[in-house]
């Protein structure tokens, strides 16, 4: 029985953010703290996935077989560290393209939906850094959740662009969120607390 679904950005949450695209596997460098979070939160029956804009590929910084390495090596380091990932989905589509898929557009949080044989979305978190991320959690129905890794602390301020900014649960980092999330915090259901 999963304990629920999560639903996770991956540049800046559960690695390292580059200005210039994150674009080989040798550049994907993992949050230690965030392969210790999937792995508690896995281990705890939440499922995880990934939903992630990368338009390097629209503006051909890599293609998709390069992405897919990538994304071979984030499996292989989540594993090792005792978690998964059960799905991941990305748009490849760049910010002027009209693409449902690319966030704040809540495309990729659907396709995870019907990837996971939900009826909607509203017991599921997106964890996210940036406020698209955010704002495709809250189109879709998600709980939201902002770490301050990545753009987080960028992000922070920017809050007020949302529509329901006060139903954003703010964390330190991905690892903090699973520890809160796992102790039953209150503030993860009211985070006006």
């Amino acid at each position: 029985m999963s304990a629920g679904l999560i639903i996770l950005d991956r540049d800046g949450v559960i690695n390292e953010d580059s200005i210039e695209f994150i674009r080989s596997p040798e550049q994907w460098l993992a949050f230690p703290q965030a392969l210790e979070a999937i792995a508690r939160l896995h281990q705890a029956g939440w499922t995880l996935a990934v939903a992630t804009n990368q338009s390097g590929i629209a503006r051909g910084y890599f293609d998709e077989a390069t992405l897919e390495a990538m994304h071979d090596r984030m499996h292989r380091e989540v594993e090792a560290a005792g978690g998964r990932i059960a799905h991941v989905v990305y748009s490849p589509h760049g910010p002027d393209d009209d693409s449902d898929t690319r966030k704040p557009k809540p495309g990729l949080l659907y396709q995870i939906r019907d990837l996971c044989r939900l009826e909607c979305l509203d017991e599921a978190w997106m964890v996210g850094d940036s406020l698209r991320d955010l704002q495709a959690g809250q189109a879709a129905g998600c709980r939201t959740a902002l770490v301050l890794t990545g753009k987080g602390e960028i992000t922070r301020g920017d809050l007020d662009q949302l529509e329901r900014p006060e139903e954003v649960v703010i964390t330190d980092s991905l690892l903090d969120f699973a520890n809160r999330l796992l102790s039953d915090d209150p503030t993860m259901t009211d985070p006006a607390r």
